[in-house]
C-alpha cells in the first residue's frame, strides 16, 4: 500500500470504512466444493476437490486469467487444507495423506500421514504440524530426505480442527472438537510434543475451534461452532480471552483474517455472509450476503488484500473489490 498514492489510499480505506464495493464472481465450478485458498504475490491459489489450481491475477486484482498457472494433484480424495511456504505447497487431504509440491518445479511427494482425514496443516520453519479426524497431531520435518518421518505424534483425545505453529517456532497450538472434558485449544511444545498450556475455561460442549492464527508470538485469534471470535493475549491470561466478538445471527464462523491491526473479517455458515469487524468495537461493522436463500452456503475461506476480499463458497470464488465499488 506504501507505493499507493495517498489520495487513493485514503479513498480505499474509506471504502472498507463504510462498506462500499463492488461484488463479483472470479470462478465457478458445477459440483459443490469446500474450497481452501492462499494467495501469495499476484497469484492465487484455491483448492477444488483433490486438486489445488494457481491463477495468476490481472492487472486489477478483480479478475484472474482464465488458464491455471499450474495444477498440483496427487491427494485420493478432496484437499482439505493447505499453506504456502518455501516455495512449496503443504496440502492435508481426506485420504489421511500429506502432499508436498514445489511450486516452481514438478517435484511432488505424498505420504500417509493419519488414519483419517487430515483436516488441517500448517508449516514454518522447515517444520509441518498436521491435525486429523483421528484426534491425533503430529510434527513433520519439511527437508526433502527426511518427508514421511514423524518427530512427534500427540494424543489430543478429541478431533483436530484447525492448527497453527508460533512465528517464533516454540510451539504449535490446536484447535479440536470440544467433545471432550478439556478446551478445544490447546498449546503444545513444538521440540519435545508436551502439552504447554490450555485456553480458555468456559467452552460449552461442541464449541469446537473452526479456525486459529497467531498475531505475534503471544497473541492469537480463534473462531467456531459456539459463534464467537476471540482474542487471547497470553502474557495477560490463559483462562479468558481479552476480547470476543459474537456473531449476530448465532451462525458457525468457519474462518478469519485479519489485517493486524483494527480490521477482522469472518466468514459464516449460512448465506455466505462475510462480515468486517473494527477490533475497537463490539458490534459488526458490515456484513456482505454472498448467496440467497436456494444456494445458502458457508464461507469457507476468504483471504483479502488492501484493496480487495476473496472468499471461497460451495459453487463460487467472490470478490469484494474496494478500489472500484
Amino acid at each position: 500500500m506504501a507505493s499507493v498514492p495517498v489520495k487513493e489510499r485514503v479513498k480505499v480505506s474509506q471504502n472498507w470504512r463504510l462498506g462500499r464495493c463492488r461484488e463479483g464472481i472470479l470462478l465457478k465450478w458445477r459440483c459443490s466444493q469446500m474450497p481452501w485458498m492462499q494467495l501469495e504475490g499476484d497469484s492465487l491459489y484455491i483448492s477444488q476437490a483433490n486438486f489445488i489450481l494457481a491463477y495468476h491475477f490481472r492487472p486489477d486484482g478483480a479478475s484472474l486469467n482464465r488458464r491455471p498457472l499450474g495444477v498440483f494433484a496427487g491427494h485420493d480424495e478432496d484437499v482439505c487444507h493447505f499453506v504456502l511456504a518455501n516455495s512449496h505447497i503443504i496440502s492435508a487431504g481426506g485420504d489421511g495423506k500429506i502432499g508436498v509440491h514445489k511450486i516452481h518445479s514438478t517435484f511432488t511427494v505424498k505420504y500417509s500421514a493419519h488414519e483419517q482425514e487430515v483436516n488441517c496443516v500448517d508449516c514454518r520453519g522447515g517444520i509441518i504440524v498436521s491435525g486429523s479426524r483421528d484426534r491425533t497431531a503430529k510434527v513433520w520435518p519439511l527437508a526433502s530426505g527426511r518427508l514421511g518421518q514423524c518427530l512427534h505424534t500427540i494424543q489430543t483425545e478429541d478431533r483436530v480442527w484447525s492448527i497453527a505453529i508460533s512465528p517464533i517456532l516454540s510451539s504449535f497450538v490446536t484447535g479440536t472438537a470440544c467433545c471432550g472434558h478439556f478446551s478445544p485449544l490447546r498449546i503444545w511444545d513444538l521440540n519435545s510434543g508436551q502439552l504447554m498450556m490450555h485456553l480458555g475455561s468456559d467452552f460449552p460442549p461442541g464449541a469446537g475451534v473452526l479456525d486459529v492464527m497467531y498475531e505475534s508470538p503471544s497473541t492469537l485469534l480463534s473462531c467456531g461452532y459456539d459463534t464467537y471470535v476471540r482474542y487471547w493475549d497470553l502474557r495477560a491470561s490463559v483462562r479468558k480471552c481479552v476480547m470476543e466478538w459474537e456473531e449476530p445471527h448465532d451462525s458457525t464462523l468457519y474462518c478469519l483474517q485479519t489485517d493486524g491491526n483494527h480490521l477482522l473479517a469472518t466468514g459464516s455458515s449460512y448465506y455466505g455472509v462475510v462480515r468486517l469487524w473494527d477490533r475497537r468495537q463490539r458490534a459488526c461493522l458490515h456484513a456482505f450476503p454472498l448467496t440467497s436463500t436456494p444456494l445458502s452456503s458457508p464461507v469457507y475461506c476468504l483471504r483479502f488484500t488492501t484493496k480487495h476480499l476473496y472468499a471461497a463458497l460451495s459453487y463460487n470464488l467472490h470478490v469484494l473489490d474496494f478500489q472500484n465499488p
